[in-house]
């Protein structure tokens, strides 16, 4: 049996890039991977265009039990870095709101890309083999349904549990256990929200309707677009304060901004036969101002501190979710392996010789907006320069 320098689990973005940078230094890789094709994830990320990384990755855009954990890593492999590799294949990119950057074409190019740095220092890809057992008598041994595989190390790349569609499984969580490494909760990260009685018949018929707000839970706030669906809340701003939500209420600012009481009290004298919802559809998406005064009492009607009141709602509505739509609909896990058994510089298993985690596996989670692959990026070129 021919014998690998590395094994490397999973080929998506961190897998890839830790792959590229271990090759580069001459360790003979092996990256194995189930799914018939590299990058799935790459692939669909952006609306298909990759959100490929952020010009403003620092370490409090991260979430983790350790909030410093990701320093090490993000300032040695940065977002520069990554634009520098895009730049040397001539893929054309644009940034877009937040630090947002963008491929002008497709997501394919960025898969390409990392393929093309895979082959040029000799990685072997190996699709389409599904695991069924990891250990460790003396290198590690991977066997899968096409044989099996040994090496010194292994790193464990193959992601969390969100979109299970694309192949996403506990291997990961299974081998870590495996191996004595700690976990810690896991839930879906940068996922809709969803709810009931009420608030879901209010939100319902709503379904489609998108607007500015700024969604906050305490001091976390996140202005962006808000968008109602037949379950509850998606849309960016909701996406952002999923991750931080476990229970309770999530207030939301529909008129960013605006001083919504005085708006409210001169359109009285100005209008006070117009109905209040006739005087809302000035800020809101008409159907949410029609659902939100759908008793059709004009201005006149009201008295002074009504409408003060139905600002302040407005400006802070306190809405509390049942839940998330779960894995399925989520863009990233939050959690994961517990990186007080990691080290931040190099990835590797502190008490595990040659074992290393890397990327979404890792209890690091980036907001909305790239930062999940310059995590990736970043974490997974670290461990290469170490292997």
């Amino acid at each position: 049996m021919f014998k690998h320098d590395v094994i490397i689990l999973g080929a998506g973005a961190a897998g890839l890039m830790c792959a590229i940078s271990a090759g580069r230094r001459g360790r003979r890789v092996l990256l194995l991977d189930h799914a018939p094709e590299a990058g799935a994830k790459i692939l669909i990320s952006g609306g298909g265009r990759c959100n490929f990384t952020n010009t403003g990755c620092v370490a409090d855009r991260f979430l983790s039990d350790n909030p410093h954990f990701s320093r090490s890593a993000l300032s040695r492999y940065t977002p520069g870095d990554f634009v520098g590799l895009v730049r040397k294949h001539g893929i054309a990119f644009h940034e877009k709101t937040l630090g947002q950057l963008f491929c002008d074409g497709s997501a394919r190019q960025i898969v390409a890309m990392l393929l093309a740095e895979c082959e040029a220092v000799g990685v072997t890809l190996r699709l389409r083999h599904r695991i069924t057992a990891v250990s460790r008598p003396d290198a590690f041994r991977v066997e899968t349904d096409q044989g099996a595989f040994e090496a010194d190390s292994l790193v464990l790349a193959t992601g969390g549990l969100a979109i299970p569609k694309l192949g996403a499984s506990g291997l990961t969580y299974e081998l870590a256990r495996q191996f004595g490494l700690r976990l810690t909760g896991i839930r879906p990260g940068l996922v809709p929200l969803t709810f009931a009685d009420d608030l879901l018949a209010l939100m319902r018929p709503l379904s489609g309707v998108s607007l500015d707000c700024v969604a906050s839970i305490g001091k976390r706030a996140f202005r962006e677009a808000m968008l109602f669906t037949h379950h509850g809340l998606s849309g960016p701003a909701v996406l952002q304060i999923s991750s931080y939500w476990r229970q309770g209420p999530v207030t939301l600012d529909l008129l960013p901004g605006r001083d919504a009481a005085a708006f409210l009290l001169e359109r009285k004298r100005a209008r006070p036969k117009a109905e209040l919802r006739t005087v809302l559809a000035e800020l809101l998406p008409a159907r949410l101002a029609a659902a939100l005064a759908a008793d059709g009492l004009r201005m006149a009607d009201q008295a002074d501190r009504a409408l003060a009141a139905e600002a302040a709602r407005l400006s802070a509505w306190s809405v509390t979710p049942e839940g998330t739509e779960g894995f399925a609909k989520a863009e990233v896990t939050c959690g994961g392996v517990d990186t007080r058994d990691l080290s931040s510089r190099t990835m590797a298993a502190n008490a595990v010789p040659g074992l290393f985690v890397i990327g979404e596996a890792v209890d690091v989670t980036g907001w909305l907006g790239g930062y999940n692959f310059q995590w990736a990026w970043a974490s997974g070129w670290c461990a290469g320069e170490a292997l």
